[in-house]
């Protein structure tokens, strides 16, 4: 019966590192979500920035060619 005890701490232990892990790996994926979020508003602010300066060179393109003819 002594073994039993044992065996039962064993699995406690192992249960609660395994409860651990799990919580770790949660957070972590919890701020990668948010890393990732963060990410893509920064992306499409760029994109939108990017967007911009496009009109910006085709104005510009046509103002150029209008003074040179």
């Amino acid at each position: 019966m002594a073994g039993n005890g044992k065996l039962k701490d064993a699995a406690v232990k192992i249960g609660a590192a395994a409860g651990k892990m799990d919580a770790k790996a949660h957070k972590a994926a919890k701020k990668a979500h948010v890393a990732i979020g963060v990410a893509k508003e920064e992306l499409d602010e760029l994109t939108k920035q990017v967007e911009a300066l496009k009109q910006q060179l085709a104005k510009s393109s046509k103002r150029l060619q209008a003074a040179l003819k």
